[in-house]
C-alpha cells in the first residue's frame, strides 16, 4: 500500500510541476546609440543630423536649411564636422566631443561653443 501512496504522490508532484508556469522572459533594453548618428537639438531647438558622413542643421519652425557638410568621426567620442553657413555664407570647422550618449558638446574654429542634445 505504501508503494502506491508513493507512486501517487510521485504523479500529483509532476502534474502540479506541469501547471506552474515559467516567469515571462526579460526584455532587452533598447540598445543605447552609438557615435553622433541620428538627429541632435541645440538649446535654440535648431535641429541637426548626422547620418552617414553628412551634416545638416534646420530650422525647427520652417525646416530650412541653415547649414550642411561632412563630419569624420576621429575617436568613438571626438567628431570633426566641415560646413558651409548658408545663412552666413561662409565655411567653418567644428571640432565636437560626445560627452554622453545625449550630449555633444561642439567649439567652432572662430572658439565659439555650444553643445547639442540627442532627440530620442
Amino acid at each position: 500500500m505504501k508503494l502506491k501512496a508513493s507512486f501517487a504522490l510521485i504523479a500529483a508532484a509532476s502534474f502540479l510541476s506541469a501547471c506552474v508556469s515559467s516567469p515571462p522572459p526579460r526584455q532587452a533594453p533598447p540598445p543605447q546609440p552609438q557615435g553622433v548618428e541620428g538627429t541632435w537639438v541645440d538649446p535654440n531647438g535648431i535641429v541637426s543630423t548626422f547620418q552617414g558622413g553628412t551634416f545638416n542643421t534646420r530650422s525647427s519652425d520652417s525646416n530650412t536649411l541653415l547649414a550642411s557638410g561632412t563630419y569624420v568621426s576621429l575617436s568613438p567620442t571626438l567628431v570633426e564636422i566641415n560646413m558651409t553657413s548658408l545663412v552666413r555664407k561662409t565655411q567653418s570647422r567644428v571640432n565636437c566631443s560626445l560627452v554622453s550618449p545625449t550630449q555633444l558638446n561642439c567649439t567652432q574654429d572662430s572658439g565659439a561653443q555650444f553643445s547639442l542634445a540627442r532627440r530620442s
